[in-house]
């Protein structure tokens, strides 16, 4: 039996380093791995279930094709090429290269993915997606007011003295960072959770604050007014590193009434929380990602964040704002062809038009030319996307759909072509994480099954199949060695780092700093923390400090009085995982969780079958009634598939965010009745 360290390459914070033992070309065992002290006691259920998932029975191993009846069947991988190759040809002499989209979503990441660009590079251009359904509205924010995007390394918690878990549930979606939140408290930190759900996080908390969903922008900003009308904020640092504060001071008129009027937090609450953060030094605040996915997202992490600045809790040990560490994103220019935001001049040859958070719509919309077929990896849209509706419509009239994929997924099943996709152990990568400092070396340690084919080596055989002569330099030769060789050369001469080392062990970024602007230097353009951004204004046309928009609006209220929201779980990454046997062992089936009030002003009982429904869409589904869940609010996880009774986001428009052009997938009202 071989051991290999290996580290998870999936859309999580940890990007847990791990031991895997193989036999016989098979996953024997799945161990902890202590040599990255960011995830030192190992993967989650996800990583665990990594031996199901690579060697799934219901694995996709042949590439598939549609018949006209809607079966599919299997042919060859020459077949499958030759019948890609030949389409893809006629469509771009027909149309135009640019009649193709190119869809890449985030369900695996790694330097190879840039081998994708590099193919439709050469292929003369395609039509791309820009913004992200994930988290670049919060991002956008800390760039905007601290002019880079960075925190304290994880085992820097257990200095914090506060705890502020704000939108997040670690205990399920960042379940290493719980093991330091936990140390912390054992040395006598206070743990304060904010809120509308009581999580398993909110479990584990001291003090729990539950304000309406899409609020949050109003709390922070009432905290941030009693800070400075108490007199509760650290003066010299301010004075010392902060660009437009006096404009705050001038800007913030919110009473804590209006303030409890609008969070559902009492009053005397919110200053208690004040003087929490006040007298609690050093505080940590970590925001999660389900705050920013409002329209006012982008304020709403400007405000959260100004809570940190005014009390002095950055650039020290066991402070800081926890949104993001691209820190170990050394290589994300090479890896990641696509910014979050259009640039014409600079992508060409593509033309970027079409919006992750509108896909639907704005593929539809798409003229000269129109779009004719698509090619999608590493995603899930007909499930994943906002407005499924329009996405499925939309996906449904191209002439031709490629889709690589490991399992039959939902939007695998709207494909004319599916193309076997690579397991992670079966090629070499290197992946950074966006929450822990390492950059990894993910090996290759599994052999393919049956005519499974990396996509490096897609690509490859399409470009001989298309005469387009690219390089090897950017398109290696299928084989593991020829990989290894072009992840050396990628990365030679941009750090002191090599594959060799790489191969040792995880490796800290080049120039990391442990603790976040701790020589409080800000890449801004007035080299200080802006609390007043005029960047803001001019490129986003918001307002240049944060301020709180209401986002429900009292008419629409009245018919859909529901908030619905879809959270992350710790059984899914998104839309992965969730059809593996061990993880639904793990599970009940879906339901849509709410509020002993609302049950009871519906007439509904537990587990009783129900409508839930809005403007966009329906879902029948079943009714849990909870006492964790606010009045006015209905919750359903995301990422579950339609076949399971899942898709919440057939009720949710297609709708970006203040700034980054993220989706919005919490400004959305339904309402519930009971079905016989």
């Amino acid at each position: 039996m071989q051991e290999f360290v290996t580290a998870c390459p999936r859309n999580c914070y940890s990007t847990c380093s791990f031991r895997v033992q193989i036999e016989n070309n098979r996953i024997r065992r799945i161990l902890p791995y202590s040599g990255n002290l960011a995830t030192p006691e190992g993967p989650c259920i996800k990583g665990l279930s990594y031996i199901e998932r690579t060697h799934s029975e219901e694995r996709i191993v042949h590439p598939l094709i549609r018949s006209s009846s809607g079966k599919f069947s299997k042919i060859s991988s020459n077949e499958a090429l030759d019948i890609v190759s030949a389409k893809l040809g006629y469509i771009k002499e027909n149309w135009g290269s640019q009649s193709i989209l190119w869809y890449c979503g985030s369900g695996m990441s790694g330097l190879t993915n840039e081998i994708g660009y590099s193919f439709w590079k050469a292929f003369g251009g395609t039509t791309l997606t820009y913004g992200n359904l994930c988290w670049p509205a919060g991002l956008e924010a800390v760039r905007l007011t601290l002019g880079s995007v960075k925190h304290n390394v994880p085992w820097d918690l257990e200095n914090a003295k506060t705890i502020v878990i704000w939108g997040k549930n670690p205990a399920e979606t960042n379940i290493q960072e719980i093991s330091f939140i936990a140390r912390a408290k054992e040395k006598g930190c206070r743990i304060i959770v904010i809120d509308p759900l009581r999580t398993p996080t909110a479990d584990k908390a001291d003090i729990l604050y539950s304000p309406k969903p899409g609020t949050d922008g109003a709390l922070a900003l009432a905290l941030a007014k009693v800070l400075i009308e108490k007199d509760l904020i650290d003066h010299d640092f301010i004075g010392k590193n902060v660009f437009g504060f006096d404009e705050l001071k001038k800007s913030l008129h919110i009473s804590l009434s209006e303030a409890e009027s609008i969070t559902g937090i009492p009053a005397e609450s919110i200053t208690e929380l004040a003087h929490i953060i006040a007298s609690g030094s050093p505080v940590t605040i970590l925001p999660g990602y389900g705050l920013q996915r409002h329209q006012n997202g982008g304020q709403t992490i400007r405000s959260v964040l100004l809570l940190s600045i005014l009390s002095g809790n950055i650039g020290k040990p066991g402070s800081g704002f926890n949104y993001a560490n691209l820190q170990s994103y050394i290589y994300d220019n090479l890896k990641e062809p696509l910014s979050y935001f259009p640039d014409y001049e600079n992508d060409k040859p593509f033309r970027r038009t079409i919006s992750m958070a509108k896909l639907g719509a704005d593929m539809m919309k798409t003229i000269d030319p129109v779009l004719k077929a698509i090619w999608i990896e590493r995603g899930n849209p007909v499930l994943q996307s906002p407005d499924s509706y329009n996405v499925k419509k939309a996906i449904s009239a191209l002439t031709f759909k490629v889709v690589v994929e490991q399992f039959m997924t939902d939007t695998a099943s709207f494909a004319d072509i599916i193309l076997p996709a690579k397991d992670m152990f079966e090629e070499s990568d290197i992946i950074g994480s966006y929450w822990s400092p390492y950059i990894q070396y993910k090996p290759k340690v599994l052999d393919t099954p049956c005519e499974v084919m990396p996509e490096s080596e897609i690509y490859f055989r399409l470009s001989e199949k298309l005469n387009l002569n690219i390089s090897e330099d950017l398109i290696p030769r299928p084989g593991n060695n020829n990989i290894e060789l072009w992840l050396e050369n990628r990365i030679k001469g941009r750090s002191e780092i090599t594959l060799g080392h790489l191969k040792e062990s995880p490796v800290l970024a080049p120039g990391l700093q442990q603790i976040a602007y701790e020589d409080l230097k800000f890449d801004t353009p007035s080299g200080k923390i802006e609390i007043y951004s005029s960047e803001a204004a001019m490129k986003w046309g918001i307002s240049p400090l944060p301020v709180y928009t209401e986002i429900f609006h009292s008419q629409t209220r009245e018919k859909y009085p529901l908030i619905f929201i879809t959270p992350n779980t710790g059984s899914r990454i998104h839309s992965q995982f969730g059809n593996l046997k061990i993880i639904k062992k793990t599970n009940q089936k879906p339901v849509v969780s709410i509020s002993p009030a609302d049950a009871k002003i519906r007439h509904l009982n537990d587990g009783q079958k129900i409508r839930v429904f809005n403007e966009n869409g329906e879902l029948i589904t079943r009714v849990k009634i909870s006492n964790r869940i606010l009045p006015g609010v209905a919750v359903l996880p995301n990422g579950i598939w339609l076949n399971e009774g899942g898709g919440g986001n057939q009720l949710i428009a297609g709708r970006e965010t203040d700034i980054g052009f993220g989706a919005a997938f919490h400004d959305n009202l339904v309402e519930i009745e009971g079905v016989d």
